[in-house]
């Protein structure tokens, strides 16, 4: 082999082809690198000093924050040296600022009014602030990062000024943990694009005016009520909803939340809040619940009149249900309040197996007790649903063994309606007994 050859061979092997990628590359892969490790990409060489200076997404986690514990520099000095230092070399726009603040002594949030503020000259378009600190209250500065996309914040108090008209480009709203002031202007805020808005823990929730015309996706623990307030897009095709504080519901007619949802496809609802829209009255629905396919109910007790007739309801106005998931609650009753109540029951009249849930093919119920209302509902699903296929039941775990095999053999002699239904038992306690 000559010497050029050789020459020729070494110099290929020790090629940086990192470093010849075009910028649009390196971004991308710098991107997928925690923070510390991009700014160390520095002392590679002369080249990669300035290389992370113009990166478009800064990333302050959580895992950020225990580095800098693991590094002893958690301290409120050392979180606020290191991300000014950050921002203070940057160059250029920045579209994603994710920032996780510790709970960790800190004297003001003014360093974090400064962030938010020197983010709203740099075009930001996906902004998380996850607040484990003392509640903070939101800069005015935030309002005027009008190229949001997307919007999460935790642990902090929403008040835009009286001038703000709204995102007018956001599409993901999550706030979680959020106090929201009154707003003496009354204004509406403008959310046009809005597709996605979770809200969650959230208080004075009556004090958020939206208008969300293109609304897909609402997640809210919140009142009845207040839930009318929100339904504001004929689109939403999902909405999941438990009820924030019993002992403050506003009981609301379920027609009228139902109405307010024509698209639904996927609906997740609780028994607190069911029950507080049915409350001992009469369900009539004014039109059929034609694009429901999957319905997720939780902490339902079906010994509880109200849960059962608006399940019920909801089971014969959703001819295209296709998946049904219930998890009953811890306490539910092994009897009914008394007879009367027994007796009205609408499980026990024979006219109820004359139901028919054409589309239905997969139930799955989980923490079943074996509660007289519990075995005749899985009766009346196994019966009136010819296109089962899959009956997943889960025994609640608090029974014995005994008491848990007894339930599964009895559903076992139920009749099906559906030949190719196959039953499943989520309790692998069990299969040693089976």
């Amino acid at each position: 082999m000559t010497e050029n050859n050789k020459r020729s061979r070494v110099t290929s092997a020790n090629e940086d082809r990192i470093s010849n990628l075009p910028g649009h590359l390196i971004d991308v892969i710098l991107e997928r690198i925690p923070i510390e490790d991009v700014v160390r990409t520095s002392i590679l060489s002369r080249m990669w000093r300035y290389k992370w200076t113009t990166m478009r997404e800064l990333v302050f986690d959580e895992q950020f924050s225990k580095k800098l514990e693991n590094y002893g520099m958690l301290g409120t000095h050392g979180l606020i040296r290191v991300i000014n230092q950050v921002l203070l070399l940057h160059i250029g726009p920045i579209s994603k600022f994710h920032l996780c603040i510790p709970n960790i002594p800190f004297d003001s949030f003014k360093e974090v009014d400064q962030w938010i503020l020197f983010l709203s000259t740099k075009g930001v378009m996906d902004f998380s602030l996850i607040n484990f600190n003392r509640h903070y209250r939101l800069p005015s500065h935030m309002f005027s990062c009008l190229e949001l996309r997307t919007l999460e914040i935790h642990h902090c108090t929403f008040n835009p000024p009286l001038q703000f008209e709204g995102f007018l480009n956001l599409e993901t709203l999550v706030l979680v943990n959020v106090d929201f002031m009154p707003n003496s202007g009354g204004n509406v805020i403008n959310l046009p694009q809005l597709k996605k808005l979770s809200l969650c823990h959230c208080t004075n929730v009556y004090n958020f005016t939206i208008k969300a015309a293109n609304l897909q996706e609402l997640l809210a623990d919140t009142f009845p009520d207040m839930l009318l307030q929100l339904l504001h897009s004929q689109r939403i095709v999902i909405v999941n909803v438990s009820l924030l504080n019993p002992v403050q519901v506003q009981r609301t007619n379920m027609a009228m939340i139902l109405s307010k949802m024509p698209q639904i496809e996927k609906f997740f609802i609780d028994g607190p809040f069911l029950k507080s829209l049915v409350a001992g009255r009469p369900i009539w629905l004014s039109s059929r619940l034609n694009t429901l396919k999957h319905l997720w109910l939780k902490k339902i007790s079906l010994g509880d009149l109200d849960q059962l007739n608006a399940i019920l309801c909801l089971l014969q106005n959703s001819p295209n249900l296709e998946t049904l998931f219930i998890a009953h609650a811890n306490e539910e009753p092994l009897v009914m309040d008394d007879d009367a109540q027994q007796a009205s029951n609408p499980l026990e009249s024979p006219n109820c197996f004359n139901k028919k849930f054409d589309r239905l093919e997969w139930v799955e119920l989980s923490c079943i007790k074996g509660t007289r209302p519990q075995m005749l509902f899985i009766k009346l699903l196994l019966a009136c649903s010819p296109s089962l296929e899959l009956f997943s039941i889960e025994p609640n775990g608090t029974l014995d063994v005994n008491r848990r095999l007894n339930i599964l053999m009895d559903i076992l002699k139920f009749p099906k309606a559906s030949p190719k239904a196959a039953m499943f038992c989520l309790d692998q306690s069990l299969a040693m007994h089976i």
